[in-house]
């Protein structure tokens, strides 16, 4: 399995291109829109710079990892010879279901399905396909570069050969995949969201300010970054989201979403991606500096 299709050029997207093509994959990065695709291209390649300034890989790496990429718009000719596929569109439910319908109709019987989801339900997502048991989770973190863990998610028909195959693809990419059942959120967002959106409502209550609630869980436990900060790098849209998800999913009060946040995303105010969150970042380009941490 050679060949990789990703779809989206997004943050996401963009990353898992250049870690699978960093490490030898064929990789065709599929977006509907031009300018998504340059500007997925430009981030691949100001990140494999960084890591060249950083002695982590050699010119001779970069130049190989960008000759792996290539683009598309058309995806049903960048996926026609993927052996896997790794949806990794906008955290929308009819979207990524109107993506596997595409995947199911146009890739081989063989290739495999796998969706980046935070959130959504693999065996949603696996029924609106003919080969249930080929589809997974593969939820990667950001930085994907960077970040070593890889959720392997199995949907309730995901097939042991597809779950053994994809843990082993992972590791290829020097990752730690680990296994886990599709339920809301899986682990990481089942774990993470409810500690943000209790952030957020402990600022909503006035108990502290953003900076002293995100030094409290620096100093006090342990965290490289505190927990409004990190939403605002998620996305607070994005949180949102996943949030409205498991409270669904669960029925269970303590998901919902706080007032705050709600009114937020409404505002427009998303965090790093709009230029103002929790933390103000439209200022001498102090996103483009606060994301150099991750590089």
């Amino acid at each position: 399995m050679k060949n990789i299709a990703v779809i989206g050029a997004g943050t996401m997207g963009n990353g898992i291109a250049h870690t699978f093509a960093q490490f030898g994959f064929k990789v065709q990065l599929i977006d509907i829109s031009e300018k998504a695709l340059d500007k997925g291209l430009a981030t691949i390649g100001k990140n494999l710079d960084r890591m060249v300034n950083k002695g982590t890989i050699t010119e001779e790496d970069k130049t190989r990892t960008l000759d792996n990429i290539h683009s598309s718009t058309d995806i049903k000719k960048g996926i026609e010879h993927a052996g896997l596929v790794v949806e990794a569109a906008t955290e929308n439910h009819e979207l990524k279901l109107n993506i596997f319908r595409q995947l199911d109709e146009f890739c081989p019987e063989d290739t495999i399905l796998a969706t980046n989801t935070s959130s959504i339900s693999i065996t949603q997502i696996a029924a609106v396909t003919h080969r249930p048991e080929r589809v997974i989770g593969m939820h990667f973190m950001n930085p994907v570069p960077i970040m070593k863990l890889v959720e392997v998610i199995r949907g309730y028909n995901t097939s042991d050969e597809t779950t053994r195959t994809v843990m082993e693809l992972s590791e290829k990419l020097q990752k730690v995949p680990v296994e886990v059942n599709d339920y809301p959120g899986f682990v990481a967002n089942r774990i993470l969201m409810p500690m943000i959106n209790e952030a957020i409502e402990t600022l909503y209550n006035g108990v502290a300010g953003v900076r002293e609630i995100d030094t409290v869980m620096k100093l006090g436990m342990a965290h490289p970054m505190g927990p409004l900060q990190l939403a605002d790098f998620i996305g607070l849209d994005v949180c949102l989201s996943i949030l409205n998800v498991m409270h669904n999913g669960f029925k269970n009060p303590k998901y919902a979403p706080c007032p705050l946040l709600v009114n937020m995303v409404t505002a427009g105010k998303l965090g790093v991606k709009s230029g103002e969150g929790f933390y103000d970042y439209s200022e001498n380009k102090k996103a483009e500096k606060i994301s150099k941490m991750f590089s």
